[in-house]
């Protein structure tokens, strides 16, 4: 369908599949590479990410819900999933029949699972080392799950943790020696997969020598504290100016009258975006680029539309980039006081992706 607002998501699939080539390289000594693709991969959208992901070489990829991991199934067979959230066990039967890797996170959730016809089905233990979200907490407790999984005679393929501070190396010490603590009456050599580190811990520290598995998250994205490795920008986001108004000094722009004209002849343009779209009315004072300029945004932010105060160079029509790379979405995540992640996962699906190679 042909766009009748020009806003939208550009999503270059070519630097997803080189991003991902180089965290590997660099981070060779890995035999599994969890390609996280939860929240429609970061905001990214679209299996066409995720086929860019696995071509650039992670051979596992996980997901925060079963409804995540069916749709990727019904179109790729062929790579494990593995879902990192809590699947109820009603829907366990759906796993197996889409091969769908479970999470075990909890001597209840064991307890409930033991009741399904769980034959077929693969399994990692989630260890709580200190995050406090899902895992499994002490040793007692482990040791309680895995006389369940012996029962039950239960496939484990894998065992994982979540560091929760990578850039803290007290903190992430402290949690790397719970984990080693709380497997040790696990015979590890039938576990087939071992993975804690996700994006920053694999750049800030050296792989663990009894891990074989990380999971790339916001790195395969471009963002990550080590630009050595020279990533790419792989999203952005465009709209267009719709109208230029002409106020007087006074004169006021938008609801509540938030911004004022500071003298005759200010120019405001109006874009079609707006918080609607995941642009929140905190983005005010942040600034877009227009013809390779930058403005700030002025007024308060509507729900499908947002001021830009701009000079005799704009004109109608003029491509407006809302969100422009790796550093500018930085900068906008500075502003709202919160981190990228939020800034790229909130742009909404109203507003198309369109995918470049």
């Amino acid at each position: 369908m042909e766009l009748t607002r020009r806003t939208y998501t550009e999503i270059n699939l070519t630097n997803i599949t080189e991003n991902v080539k180089k965290i590997i390289k660099k981070y060779n000594n890995y035999k599994y590479y969890f390609g996280v693709v939860k929240a429609d991969s970061y905001g990214h959208d679209g299996l066409e990410t995720v086929k860019a992901i696995i071509d650039g070489g992670c051979n596992y990829l996980a997901v925060a819900t079963l409804e995540e991991g069916l749709i990727i199934r019904k179109e790729i067979k062929d790579i494990p999933i593995l879902c990192l959230g809590v699947v109820p066990c009603k829907y366990i039967d759906l796993c197996i029949k889409n091969e769908i890797t479970v999470s075990i996170t909890s001597l209840d959730y064991i307890k409930e699972l033991a009741q399904t016809d769980c034959r077929n089905l693969k399994t990692h233990i989630k260890l709580n080392t200190g995050m406090n979200r899902l895992g499994i907490s002490n040793t007692k407790e482990l040791e309680e799950v895995n006389k369940i999984i012996s029962e039950k005679n239960i496939y484990v393929e894998g065992i994982y943790t979540h560091i929760y501070n990578a850039n803290n190396e007290k903190d992430y010490n402290k949690q790397i020696e719970k984990f080693k603590k709380m497997i040790e009456k696990i015979d590890t050599s039938k576990i087939k997969i071992i993975h804690i580190s996700a994006s920053e811990a694999i750049v800030n520290y050296k792989k663990p020598e009894f891990v074989n598995g990380c999971r790339l998250g916001i790195i395969m994205y471009g963002f990550t504290s080590n630009k050595e490795l020279n990533l790419k920008s792989t999203f952005s986001l465009y709209s267009e100016v719709i109208q230029i108004n002409n106020l007087n000094k006074g004169e006021t722009v938008g609801y509540n009258g938030f911004y004022k004209a500071e003298k005759d002849n200010e120019k405001i343009a109006v874009v079609p975006i707006g918080y609607a779209d995941g642009i929140i009315r905190k983005n005010t004072g942040r600034t877009v680029f227009i013809n390779n300029k930058e403005y700030k945004i002025v007024g308060n932010i509507c729900m499908d539309m947002l001021f830009v105060k701009v000079d005799d160079t704009v004109n109608i029509h003029d491509k407006v980039t809302i969100l422009k790379n790796i550093e500018h979405i930085e900068k906008v995540a500075e502003h709202l006081e919160t981190i990228p992640y939020e800034v790229m996962c909130s742009v909404g699906k109203r507003v198309p992706r369109e995918y470049i190679k």
